[in-house]
């Protein structure tokens, strides 16, 4: 198991071999970040809290499933018995509540662009979490690409008119999310069982109050309920991934790794909910793909000299 304190020895066959597979996680829960707004849109007429409280219940049972299968249900009890680490896990379960609610009231709202802008920030926000509170620190190619990633988001606020609440929200949210599932040193699947274990019931008490008072409602047409029960896997698997991830990248690497998903944010934006395009959201769109080559050339030229 590697430090949370620290990025694995690429030195290492075994270290490199983590960091390859840290490096695949992170690709396959962004890529599937950036196609969920679409998940969303389709169930626009649900509600966003009503959302939310569907995906944590389903994604609770496919966990659930996941850790019999494993052999791994005794980790959650172990971990909500540890004072410490429950105290993290309540923390990590409101700002992941927070993050899932704010995301889905985006789409919901037809706010797709300041979603892929809010995760266009997050990158900056983990950076200065690596920096600040875990004592990393970047070399000159790569405080370049972050440079020119500043540069691009300021580009981008000035297209917006300004920093809005939901991007600001997005980033920190599941910035300090990332953080906090970074330095805890929980399990995967464990943790993820156990957030969703933790805001379970408001969800199940919001579903209820909502039956009790309103019906069956939208639970009757049977498509509708097929894409509720498809919001459990669709958010549990990339945080599969993402929380995979996280504990074998440094924080600034994953930082890097996040502008895939609001690239495609961006395309889902414009293509399929036919949202403005600007120049200056353009323009902005391209530096965030210089910052990210820049960075991985940096990548893949310190891992050939090692």
């Amino acid at each position: 198991m590697t430090s949370p304190q620290t990025a694995p020895d690429a030195a290492t066959p075994i270290a490199a071999a983590e960091t390859r597979n840290g490096v695949f996680a992170a690709l396959g829960a962004y890529v599937l970040w950036g196609f969920l707004p679409i998940l969303f849109g389709l169930l626009s007429n649900v509600g966003s809290v009503m959302i939310v409280a569907e995906r944590t219940l389903w994604s609770l049972l496919l966990l659930a499933v996941i850790l019999g299968v494993m052999g791994k249900l005794g980790e959650v009890l172990t971990l909500l018995t540890d004072w410490r680490k429950s105290g993290v896990l309540l923390l990590s379960a409101a700002l992941l509540a927070c993050n899932w609610l704010l995301f889905v009231w985006a789409v919901e709202t037809g706010q797709v662009l300041e979603v892929s802008f809010g995760y266009f920030i997050n990158p900056l926000v983990n950076v200065a979490i690596g920096m600040v509170m875990l004592g990393e620190r970047q070399n000159r190619m790569q405080a370049i690409a972050i440079l020119i990633a500043v540069i691009a988001i300021a580009i981008q606020a000035a297209g917006l008119g300004g920093v809005p609440f939901i991007a600001l929200g997005l980033a920190l949210s599941f910035g300090f999310y990332g953080f906090f599932r970074k330095t805890a040193a929980l399990g995967p699947a464990a943790g993820l069982f156990a957030e969703t274990l933790l805001i379970a019931p408001f969800a199940l008490a919001y579903v209820a109050y909502d039956l009790a008072h309103h019906g069956i409602g939208v639970h009757a047409d049977p498509q509708t309920m097929l894409l509720l029960v498809f919001s459990g896997p669709a958010t549990a698997v990339p945080l599969l991934l993402f929380a995979y991830a996280i504990r074998r990248l440094r924080l600034t690497t994953i930082g890097m790794f996040q502008y895939l998903a609001p690239s495609l944010q961006f395309l889902v934006a414009i293509i399929v909910f036919h949202e403005h395009l600007n120049g200056v959201r353009l323009a902005s769109f391209a530096l965030i793909w210089v910052s990210l080559a820049v960075f991985s050339y940096d990548s893949f030229r310190r891992r050939a000299r090692g």
